[in-house]
């Protein structure tokens, strides 16, 4: 057995799980650096447009959304979270739902592609807007291909050796992160995006979108749960003298991903349906994608005469 299979992908076995060890930070903080130099940069684009539009600021409750998506994304990658991740095969599930469901969501809500235009000069505005428009954004976007690639790259990483390697290498563990990520945005973009969006779910469509993707979530959540043997060497190999044994994590992991995944499905599908109950007078229609081309055109024609005003001035 070589050395490499004995530590896991961030460094060495870490002390008992305790409160105290939860409390840990990891270091270097690429991360919390990269948070914060976001942050910043969020702060001064709402500063901008509180400057440039004071009567029409940017809402306060998207930037608590984008602020809460950065905590819950340090909470995963920062945290003692982080620390655990590749010992506990149940503390790496958290790490994952975490990723998949309140850190998408939330980036979402806080509408970025929305304040990107509203600080972009007119020239970057067309650009950005010619981009969100194009063919292989709008099939990118598309909620069959979001719907589809979250079940791909759940099955896909946890019943392949891409879980195994993700373990033992720390780039590929990134880019797992990074893969979790990607994909749940655009699995919730169709239902929860503020931006203009060209597919967009409402009502019985939304709940169809969720209620068929719930079961694939339980399904591989009962599948590791009840599976009758360590399904990745790395956590066997790691000899731990404390904790659950290898299979005593997988199959509470197993139960993480099924029954706290589920919840989240619930809750998602309870906010679907309040909105719908809201909005039940309204014609569907509103909502389809010839309003958002509409909206979008409408965009266009203010930047036409805020160009000639300019122009005019000069």
């Amino acid at each position: 057995m070589t050395q490499l299979l004995l530590i896991p992908a961030h460094g060495p076995i870490p002390p008992e799980l305790s409160l105290e060890s939860l409390l840990y930070w990891a270091w270097p903080p690429v991360v919390t650096v990269a948070v914060a130099l976001v942050g910043l940069l969020w702060a001064r684009a709402i500063r901008q447009v509180a400057r440039e539009h004071p009567g029409n600021p940017y809402p306060r409750r998207r930037t608590i959304s984008f602020a809460a998506a950065l905590a819950f994304l340090l909470l995963a990658l920062q945290s003692g979270i982080e620390r655990y991740d590749t010992t506990l095969f149940s503390m790496h599930m958290v790490q994952h739902l975490i990723l998949l469901f309140p850190v998408p969501i939330l980036l979402l809500q806080a509408g970025p592609m929305t304040l990107l235009l509203r600080v972009a000069s007119p020239r970057w505005r067309a650009r950005i807007l010619a981009v969100l428009q194009s063919r292989v954004v709008g099939v990118i976007s598309h909620p069959l291909v979001g719907w589809t690639l979250l079940i791909a790259v759940m099955w896909g990483t946890h019943l392949s050796v891409m879980f195994e390697t993700a373990l033992e290498d720390a780039f590929i563990h990134n880019m797992e992160h990074a893969l979790y990520l990607s994909t749940a945005l655009l699995f919730w973009a169709p239902i929860f995006s503020v931006d203009p969006i060209r597919h967009r779910l409402r009502g019985g469509s939304a709940l169809a979108y969720l209620i068929t993707q719930m079961p694939q979530n339980s399904f591989l959540g009962v599948a590791i749960m009840f599976s009758s043997t360590p399904l990745y060497p790395h956590y066997v190999t790691l000899q731990r003298a404390w904790g659950p044994t290898p299979l005593e994590d997988q199959q509470l992991a197993g139960a993480i991903m099924w029954l706290v995944g589920d919840a989240l499905f619930l809750a998602a599908i309870f906010v679907v349906l309040a909105a719908l109950a809201k909005s039940e007078d309204r014609p569907q229609s509103r909502y389809d994608e010839a309003q958002t081309a509409a909206a979008i055109a409408e965009i266009r024609r203010r930047e036409m005469l805020l160009a000639e005003r300019k122009r005019s001035e000069e």
